[in-house]
């Protein structure tokens, strides 16, 4: 029962709350969906903070999706042996995970120090900065030191297929039984942050600009042009 709650129901309830946390925001609080910048209290900090922060977490997406959605045996068919795989996840992803966790502390000691930063900040801020920096912390863990030091955990074996499962609605959570307890946390700790999303500025990571070719263009006039009307 209490591996049925933890990888089925769990994993459910938290990707529920997601979407209609997300339906809800963008139906009645599309004014708040957006993250306003923060930029004219501070910005030097935020520069770098974010730049890292924002690159390391698109590699770490990639990482993740290359692990978690295509299959082992995919790498196989192409020739990529396990040994070469675990090379560039370690390297590829240990550094992604550097990134993202630089990042992170670069914009928590931010908004800490910084008065005008740490006033406007609620809550919602510091949840979503300190949850997001105990996952990529605890997988930037993984993939250096247990990876390096324990064992290369094979999680396309049982995280993978259990994760696919998932998304094909039909959950076998037998397969996460033997995974070691710090990829456990790891997964846990994420669905959490899925749940929290609709709840905190991370939400802006949804925000595509579908309708940019489509609108009309902005137009500009030059200084002299307007002074001689």
């Amino acid at each position: 029962m209490t591996g049925l709650f933890w990888w089925v129901i769990y994993p459910y309830i938290a990707l529920t709350v997601l979407i209609l946390g997300l339906l809800y925001r963008f139906a009645f609080r599309q004014t708040s969906w957006a993250a306003p910048s923060t930029e004219i209290f501070e910005k030097k900090w935020l520069q770098v903070g974010s730049t890292v922060f924002h690159y390391g977490i698109v590699f770490a997406f990639i990482g993740h999706v290359m692990g978690m959605l295509i299959p082992r045996s995919f790498y196989h068919a192409l020739g990529v042996h396990d040994e070469t795989y675990h090379l560039f996840a370690i390297v590829g992803g240990g550094l992604a995970g550097l990134m993202v966790v630089l990042g992170l502390v670069l914009l928590l000691i931010r908004k800490l120090l910084n008065r005008r930063v740490r006033a406007h900040a609620g809550f919602a801020d510091y949840f979503a900065v300190i949850l997001l920096l105990i996952v990529a912390a605890n997988g930037t863990y993984m993939t250096i030191v247990y990876n390096t030091t324990v064992v290369a955990y094979e999680y396309r074996t049982t995280i993978g297929p259990w994760f696919r499962s998932l998304l094909a609605f039909r959950p076998d959570y037998h397969l996460m039984d033997t995974v070691p307890l710090i990829f456990q946390l790891h997964v846990l700790s994420a669905f959490l942050l899925f749940a929290s999303i609709p709840f905190t500025k991370l939400v802006h990571m949804f925000s595509l600009p579908v309708r940019y070719p489509a609108r009309a263009p902005q137009q500009y006039r030059s200084r002299v042009s307007y002074k001689r009307r």
